[in-house]
């Protein structure tokens, strides 16, 4: 299985506010790391869309992207029609970004646009699911995001039977928050922090934990922006801190989830596998809000997992080296010791259990580690 086309939906709407949004002051603002008030708002919209279509390629870079800003719901109803005629059995992904319009209603619809942006215009869940058809995977940010699952889940039947998973429709749901909640506001946040986490974790992350770290004082964002190197260098810090937190995420995800569901949404495509751990991170982050992202599978809370705290550890030894690399060009990037001692605490576990233990949990790690080497 994977997905095949990607169908990209922001109804933003920049410089109008819908009529349920009460903001604070200063409000959260940037739209895919883009301040949409920097700029004429078409431009800005415009480029939020392009931003946002970069993003989902480095996860998925042979799909067939769509992306449709401000619509109405005729142009969405094409877009969703003719991602299934082009994915054809493959996996469709829709992304909807509903920050310019209100929540979703208790009935589950989401909103578009009239033609002349007059109107708000509702659709009904039911109407997207049978255009778009399954295998598919909805990414819904927007507050009150949780009505939406509760209307697939009631449209689907799946009950709490399915929980696992096992429904005979493949559909896959991430939503920003439950059905009660509405989108952190704070300026600490981008407006698409649930996007953020999605598709920048390592950014976002960092952003996040950099208030929060022993170098507080001697970090700040516009350094995050500039780490040196690329995700797929583990020679250089960018490179090792995606390395790092690809398994953390994986190693939470196989400790807590059970085999099947572990096997379906991290082992069989690439892009889900990349959104889920993705997932465990907006979880995490906007819990720190008192915002609750939500699936379906539904996944067990994973916030607190220890693991979490290997991740902060690392983050920080290879943040501490971020201005010296920065000042000098010259100087050599150190590798964290983050592998090496989860395979101490491999091979202890290896010297030390038995058959009557649970398995280590470093074994993600172990084997993430054996693919580097093999690739080396």
């Amino acid at each position: 299985m994977k997905t095949g086309c990607v169908a990209l939906v922001l109804c933003l709407n920049i410089s109008v506010d819908p009529p349920d949004v009460i903001k604070i002051s200063p409000c959260a603002r940037m739209e895919c790391w883009i301040d949409p008030f920097s700029m004429a708002p078409q431009k800005a919209l415009e480029t939020i869309g392009k931003t946002l279509t970069f993003q989902y390629e480095r996860w998925q870079p042979k799909a067939k992207y769509r992306i449709q800003l401000d619509p109405t719901v005729e142009e969405v109803k094409k877009l969703c029609t003719t991602c299934r005629k082009y994915a054809k059995s493959e996996r469709v992904l829709f992304h909807y970004n509903g920050h310019g319009v209100p929540k979703p209603t208790a009935n589950g619809e989401i909103w578009f646009f009239n033609r002349s942006y007059t109107q708000y215009i509702p659709l009904p869940i039911s109407d997207l699911d049978s255009w778009l058809k399954t295998p598919s995977i909805y990414v819904f940010d927007c507050s009150a995001a949780g009505m939406i699952v509760n209307a697939f889940i009631e449209l689907q039947d799946w009950g709490p039977s399915s929980s696992s998973g096992t429904s005979p429709r493949d559909c896959i749901l991430l939503a920003a928050c439950e059905a009660h909640e509405t989108l952190p506001q704070s300026h600490e946040f981008p407006a698409d922090v649930f996007t953020s986490c999605l598709t920048t974790p390592i950014k976002i992350a960092l952003r996040w934990f950099c208030t929060r770290s022993l170098l507080h004082e001697s970090l700040d964002y516009s350094l995050i922006d500039r780490i040196p190197g690329r995700q797929t260098d583990r020679k250089t810090l960018l490179g090792e801190l995606n390395w790092i937190f690809t398994a953390v995420t994986d190693t939470i995800a196989w400790n807590v989830l059970p085999h099947d569901l572990f096997q379906r949404l991290f082992r069989q495509d690439l892009l889900v596998a990349s959104l889920f751990r993705n997932f465990l991170l907006a979880e995490r982050i906007m819990r720190s809000a008192n915002c609750s992202p939500v699936s379906y599978p539904m996944l067990p809370p994973t916030h607190q997992h220890h693991m979490w705290d290997a991740w902060d550890m690392a983050a920080e030894i290879c943040l501490s080296q971020l201005p010296t690399l920065l000042e000098d060009p010259n100087a050599e990037f150190q590798p964290s010791p983050f592998f090496t001692e989860q395979l101490t605490a491999f091979e202890v576990w290896l010297n030390h259990g038995s058959e009557h233990k649970k398995p280590p949990e470093q074994l993600p790690i172990v084997l993430q580690v054996s693919t580097i080497f093999m690739v080396m």
